[in-house]
């Protein structure tokens, strides 16, 4: 595989990162990236070869990995699709724009949609991913071997499952930093230093989740071994139950699909 990145990115530099520490060789990887800082980045970082246009970085590519913003996604097809051949495997990891859209920009049915996430920079993500009809096996396993190398990965069979995608493992990480944040402020009121709430809050919600993805139970079985009748847990699980903390965070989940939805409608508008 020959693979050139449209963006030179967080993401994208985390793909790279992690592609290298796998099966690929830097000779396989190149960039196209406008700004002539994060091209020097790039080499001093990864040694691999960047461009400035893109008619040059992916004459010799089998795959196109897009790795621009949704709101970019449209521009940038446009002005890849003139240098495009038509058994190039494009891989989007662009939040909410559809395939048939990015397909009606680019002129091509060979496309895959990816969803990463954030902890893709530690190669502990997940990805969602989902191919149009066109995509070959092959190509299907190339997309899933590249993503492979950050975290895990799920196939989708229906692209609308990309905004839950999206809504969960996408966004998610924002809601564990925003209950590890509450957690924190808790240990400060408590009477930890700073430094000290933030090792106790961090350390607790990563060995839960080691506690849970190394067990077969379910995690609710898992919450009611730790919460003894009367006991301190079951009084802090009560108020959580008694201020309903885990239907406002299915409320707060169900709004990210929502508005990931929505983003697919605004950009991917043909009056635009």
């Amino acid at each position: 595989m020959d693979i050139c990145f449209i963006g030179g990115g967080n993401m994208a530099t985390a793909l790279i990162g992690g592609m290298l520490g796998k099966d690929f060789v830097p000779q396989q990887i190149s960039v196209v990236e406008i700004n002539a800082e994060n091209r020097t980045r790039i080499w001093n970082d990864f040694s691999i070869q960047t461009f400035e246009n893109f008619s040059e970085g992916i004459a010799h590519s089998q795959i196109i990995l897009l790795a621009v913003k949704p709101q970019q996604l449209r521009e940038v097809s446009l002005q890849l699709a003139p240098s495009l051949r038509s058994e190039q495997l494009l891989i989007s990891i662009a939040a909410g724009v559809r395939a048939a859209d990015l397909a009606r920009w680019i002129g091509s049915q060979m496309i895959v949609r990816a969803m990463p996430n954030t902890p893709a920079m530690i190669r502990n993500g997940i990805t969602g991913l989902y191919a149009l009809s066109a995509v070959s096996d092959t190509q299907r396993d190339q997309a899933q071997k590249i993503m492979a190398t950050v975290g895990e990965t799920i196939w989708l069979q229906d692209e609308m499952m990309m905004d839950a995608i999206t809504a969960i493992s996408g966004s998610g990480p924002a809601y564990v930093f925003y209950f590890i944040e509450a957690l924190q402020q808790a240990a400060q009121k408590m009477g930890f230093s700073n430094a000290d709430a933030r090792r106790l809050s961090v350390s607790t919600f990563l060995g839960a989740s080691k506690l849970a993805a190394a067990s077969n139970e379910d995690v609710s079985m898992l919450r009611a071994r730790v919460t003894s009748k009367n006991g301190t847990t079951d009084s802090a699980i009560s108020s959580m139950a008694n201020n309903q903390i885990a239907e406002h965070i299915v409320e707060a989940a169900l709004a990210a699909q929502a508005r990931s939805h929505k983003i697919g409608d605004e950009i991917g508008d043909e009056r635009k």
